[in-house]
């Protein structure tokens, strides 16, 4: 079990420096680099028997199909993008632990069909809409995307036309029935587990999030010439809606809202800025509660503007439910991981993640490591060899659990 571990880790390792910058971790949706990951990364697939693919998403795939194993297969996988400036296992480690769990079934000699998934997108860093894999293999990739533009002006689907693929093919992408569920090994990416002092957890539910953006549109002039009292700053209006995003949700329990990027136009130290664009990122477990911040922190943004005499922009990104893992794919994970000789922990998760998206599709489930210090997109972002292991343990237990469930 110990090669195991130092294996899935260090091919971590070594994807880290597949990057669009040198020194730094940044690998967005079909970027060069990811050219050089389904290289690795399908090398060890074929390695352990598997048929190897790339949708026209983007989408890794390997397929193990034993001898006496019936159609359905399980699916396991997470996502091989990156957020700007990465720690080096957030989605990756997901699709590591994967193909160590494909082998642990072939030593075990399960009869269960396995199909590894290593998803293209997920972060949204690229185009500003995350879950494009994963929304591509559950079969509700929004066709009407493609025209989106990444910060050099390049069309989505001319990005995937870059990459060597057709996006008139998307539709291939969607998985047939003959499916298990999806299980997704994922860091935490928070500081629950390491305070409870435990390794893994199995995830219950994914809270929704809904992402924004908003622009202010004010008047650029002269820092010199133009009175406080005739002034149109965006810039102004949008520092007082990002104090007040931070205020409501600190008053609303199990609420995070986030303003994570700011652009700013002309971006000039002598000059009035004339422009602004916000991000928003609201997320809870309930909905409800959810819709309701929303919606407050939107009319607030609106009375802002037209308190300053200034225009608004508003363009919703992603509206993305709160999710219920498959009580009995998580029954058998949480049996699993009492089996293999931890303490059981069930947990919401903060994050969103592609087991989210696949849930509509199919059965899905989710294991937790520990994050330590909580960290996560960011270089310090690490794992503990025990928290792997005990993935690889729990692992073990699942399969066999399942194979003989489902044999």
């Amino acid at each position: 079990m110990r090669a195991r571990v130092e294996r899935a880790i260090a091919e971590c390792g070594r994807i880290a420096n597949m990057s669009e910058e040198a020194g730094r971790i940044t690998r967005r949706f079909l970027t060069p680099p990811m050219h050089d990951v389904h290289a690795h990364l399908g090398a060890r697939m074929e390695k352990l028997g598997m048929n190897t693919s790339v949708d026209a998403a983007g989408n890794l795939r390997g397929r193990w199909q034993p001898e006496g194993a019936g159609a359905r297969r399980l699916l396991l996988g997470s996502h091989l993008d990156t957020v700007a400036n990465a720690g080096a296992f957030d989605g990756v480690l997901g699709v590591t632990l994967a193909l160590e769990w494909v082998e642990l079934a072939q030593d075990l000699k399960l009869p269960l069909a396995v199909e590894v998934i290593a998803f293209s997108e997920e972060e949204g860093v690229r185009f500003g809409v995350p879950f494009l894999g994963s929304k591509a293999v559950a079969g509700n990739f929004d066709m009407g995307l493609l025209v989106l533009e990444d910060a050099a002006g390049v069309r989505m689907e001319d990005a995937i036309r870059g990459f060597g693929l057709d996006p008139a093919r998307m539709g291939e992408a969607t998985l047939d029935d003959d499916v298990l569920g999806f299980v997704e090994v994922h860091i935490e990416q928070g500081p629950v587990l390491e305070a409870e002092g435990l390794s893994v957890a199995a995830v219950n539910a994914i809270a929704g999030q809904t992402r924004f953006n908003l622009r202010f549109n004010g008047q650029a002039n002269h820092a010199g010439t133009t009175p406080m009292r005739l002034r149109r700053d965006a810039l102004t209006a949008g520092a007082e809606w990002i104090t007040a995003v931070e205020a409501l949700a600190q008053r609303s329990e199990g609420l995070v809202a986030t303003v994570g990027k700011v652009i700013v136009e002309p971006n000039g130290s002598n000059v009035v800025p004339g422009a602004v664009q916000l991000s928003l990122d609201v997320r809870h477990a309930d909905d409800s509660r959810r819709a309701s911040a929303v919606e407050q922190l939107l009319a607030v943004a609106n009375a802002i503007a037209k308190r300053r005499g200034i225009g608004l922009e508003c363009t919703k990104l992603l509206d993305q439910p709160a999710v219920q893992m498959d009580a009995r794919l998580t029954g058998v994970l949480v049996d699993a991981i009492g089996a293999a000789g931890f303490p059981v922990k069930t947990m919401p998760s903060g994050g969103g993640h592609d087991a989210m998206v696949m849930a509509a599709r199919v059965p899905a489930a989710m294991l937790f490591l520990r994050s330590p210090g909580g960290i996560s997109h960011h270089p310090d972002e690490a794992v503990l060899e025990e928290d792997v292991e005990a993935a690889l343990r729990v692992g073990r237990e699942f399969l066999s659990r399942l194979a003989k469930e489902t044999g």
